[in-house]
C-alpha cells in the first residue's frame, strides 16, 4: 500500500498516525518454515540482509506477513547510506556489512495472521494485532509507533528527523489495506534553498532537451559540493532550458570547480563531491553530464538531507537572477537538531 503528499497533517478523528521511516521499503513472508524478504518491487532481498534474515526466522510465528522498512540504526540516526551499501553483489562484502551495520525492521502492518489474510479489516483492528503478535519480540524487530493525536504527530514531524526519519504518515482507522493503492498520506518536510546550477545531464531522448540540473553549494572552504539535482520539469521546458542555457554551455569546464572529477584530487585539495561517477545504484543509467559557467541560480525545494546532499531530487521552483553564486552556501539551510534514536524506538 501506498502514500500520496498532503501538504499538512489532517485533523480529525479517522486519522491514526506514525512515524516515516528512511529505508527500504519490504514485506516478510514468514510461511511453510521459511521467511522471505521482498522489496517493493517484489525483488527478494534476502541475500543482502541475512543478519535480518535469520533473527525474523526465529522471531516471528509461522503464517504471519508483516509490512514495514527495513533500516540501519546508528547512534548518530538512521544511515540510508549504509543501508544502500549493504545491497552488493559479493556475498563475502555482504556477509561483513551484516556484522559492522546490522539492520533492523521495522514494522508497521500486518497483512496475514496464523496463514489467514487480514488485509480486509481496518487499520486500527490491523494495529491490535500488530502490536499483540509482536509483543515478545526484541530489538532489531521493532514496531513502530502510533497514535490517534495529530498533536503528538506533529511533535514527531518536528524532532524525529533529527533522529533521520523524514515525516509523518496519516492512515484511516477504518481502511482496509490496499495494495497498489495510494491509500494514506505522507506529510514531509518542504524547505527551499537558492542553489549554483553547475551543470546538466541530457534527457535519454538525446541533446537538446534538458533531463537534469546539476546544483552546487558552497561549503566553509570555499569549495563547490554537488548537493544534488532538479528534474521536474515538462517537455517544454526542457526544451527551452536547452536553448536558455546554450551560452553557458561555451567554455564550461575550462576552469569549473568540477572539472577534475574524474581524477584524483590534488594534494592539499577540499574534498568535493563530485556529479558523475556510475556506481552500483545508478542501474546503467547514463550519468555523463555537461558543465555549464558559473553565473546561474535557481531556487529549489527539497525535504532533508542525507549527509551533504538531497535525500531525493529537488523542485525547481524559480531562477534567482538577483543572487549571485557565491552566496549560495550551505549555512543558509536549516540545521536539524539531533534526536535520539532509541527514544522514537521506545515509543
Amino acid at each position: 500500500m501506498l502514500a500520496k503528499i498532503a501538504e499538512r497533517v489532517p485533523e480529525g478523528p479517522d486519522f491514526l498516525y506514525e512515524p516515516k521511516w528512511d529505508g527500504f521499503r519490504a514485506i516478510v513472508f514468514r510461511t511453510g518454515g521459511h521467511v522471505l524478504i521482498q522489496s517493493r518491487e517484489g525483488k527478494p532481498l534476502d541475500r543482502y540482509f541475512p543478519d535480518l534474515h535469520e533473527v525474523l526466522a526465529h522471531g516471528l510465528p509461522e503464517g504471519c506477513v508483516l509490512d514495514g522498512e527495513i533500516v540501519i540504526a546508528t547512534p548518530g540516526g538512521l544511515d540510508f547510506d549504509a543501508l544502500q551499501q549493504r545491497v552488493h553483489p559479493a556475498a563475502s562484502r555482504v556477509a561483513r556489512l551484516a556484522s559492522e551495520t546490522p539492520a533492523s525492521f521495522v514494522a508497521f502492518d500486518l497483512l496475514a495472521l496464523n496463514g489467514r489474510d487480514v488485509m480486509a479489516r481496518p487499520q486500527a483492528e490491523r494495529r491490535l494485532l500488530l502490536e499483540a503478535l509482536l509483543t515478545d519480540t526484541a530489538p532489531p524487530i521493532h514496531l513502530t509507533p502510533m497514535t490517534p493525536e495529530r498533536g503528538l504527530a506533529l511533535q514527531w514531524l518536528e524532532h524525529f528527523e533529527g533522529a533521520g526519519l523524514d515525516g509523518v504518515i496519516a492512515k484511516w482507522a477504518d481502511a482496509p489495506y490496499l495494495p497498489g493503492k495510494r491509500a494514506m498520506l505522507k506529510v514531509k518536510h518542504q524547505r527551499t534553498a537558492d542553489c549554483v546550477v553547475a551543470g546538466l545531464r541530457w534527457h535519454k531522448s538525446g541533446q537538446g532537451v534538458v533531463g537534469s540540473l546539476l546544483l552546487g553549494l558552497y561549503d566553509d572552504r570555499g569549495a563547490l559540493q554537488h548537493v544534488g539535482v532538479t528534474s521536474s520539469f515538462d517537455m517544454s521546458t526542457r526544451r527551452r532550458l536547452a536553448d536558455e542555457l546554450a551560452p553557458l554551455r561555451q567554455g564550461g569546464m575550462q576552469g569549473h570547480p568540477w572539472a577534475g572529477w574524474a581524477g584524483a584530487p590534488a594534494a592539499g585539495a577540499s574534498p568535493q563531491r563530485m556529479p558523475g561517477a556510475r556506481s552500483r545504484w545508478s542501474g546503467g543509467k547514463d550519468l555523463s553530464w555537461e558543465a555549464l559557467r558559473i553565473e546561474r541560480v535557481c531556487e529549489v525545494r527539497y525535504d532533508h538531507l542525507q549527509g551533504d546532499r538531497f535525500r531525493h531530487a529537488a523542485v525547481f521552483l524559480r531562477w534567482r537572477h538577483d543572487k549571485s553564486p557565491a552566496a549560495c552556501r550551505y549555512d543558509q539551510l536549516e540545521v536539524t537538531p539531533p534526536y535520539e534514536l532509541a527514544r522514537v524506538f521506545s515509543g
